[in-house]
């Protein structure tokens, strides 16, 4: 039977983790490449540099609340962002491994039984995935088009309150400033969604293999001997496989 390869359902996602620079090439973590001096610039102009400057920001805006609370919320969830950035770089030698082992001869279903038994984790990670950038994407298309729809970009309105050392009303810095903001406003929602998704796929698997191993030993014959040579290498299968879900 051909080779199952689990990261083929999240490939989409590991995709985007690439873009913003959460998954270098191959199984291999960081190195002294043009990937991660990508992944350093972006983290600090797209990830770091906006909140930076966002929370500057409320050193001048201090004595209005309105403005400080829709600071605080946004700033708030750029800093988690920026946790979440950091844990997946501290842990991307174990993320890296996990890929490959998942996919080992071990973790494989072993039947077209197990094939579509394990179908409905899958579409229902894949169905949580469409759903998360669906209300993402909407999200970030209404922060993006508000000062247009509410016609104040007349005013040089940006979608974020955010400090900038130089005047913003004026063009084209009013322009790159406005195409900057909805580039790291991306970059925030792709790191949140992905990271978030990336976790619930390892779960996803966890409850996979489970249902695997649950299939092996129901189909271990009960009318043989327990001694028999057949049904103590399947025994030990499962706890092997058991023992490996669980590290």
């Amino acid at each position: 039977m051909k080779k199952f390869d689990w990261t083929l359902t999240i490939k989409v996602n590991l995709l985007l983790l690439k873009v913003v620079g959460l998954w270098p090439n191959g199984d291999e973590t960081y190195k002294c490449n043009l990937y991660t001096l990508y992944a350093i610039i972006s983290g600090m102009l797209f990830t770091i540099g906006h909140n930076l400057l966002q929370t500057i920001n409320l050193f001048f805006l201090y004595d209005n609340l309105e403005a400080v609370t829709a600071i605080i919320f946004i700033s708030l969830t750029q800093l988690i962002c920026i946790l979440k950035s950091f844990c997946v770089i501290q842990n991307m030698g174990v993320l890296k491994q996990l890929m490959v082992t998942v996919n080992s001869d071990i973790f494989q279903p072993k039947n077209v039984k197990q094939k579509e038994l394990i179908q409905p984790n899958l579409k229902f990670w894949k169905n949580m995935f469409r759903a998360l950038w669906t209300y993402a994407c909407c999200t970030l298309f209404l922060w993006a088009v508000f000062p247009i729809i509410d016609n104040s970009v007349k005013e040089f309105r940006l979608p974020f309150l955010v400090w900038y050392p130089y005047n913003t009303k004026i063009s084209p810095l009013y322009e790159i400033t406005y195409i900057y903001q909805i580039m790291s406003c991306y970059f925030t929602c792709i790191i949140n969604v992905s990271v978030d998704a990336l976790i619930a796929a390892l779960n996803m698997y966890i409850a996979a293999q489970c249902d695997i191993l649950c299939d092996d030993l129901r189909n271990i014959d009960n009318y043989s001997s327990l001694t028999s040579d057949s049904n103590v290498t399947k025994w030990k299968n499962c706890i092997i496989h058991h023992k490996k879900i669980l590290r």
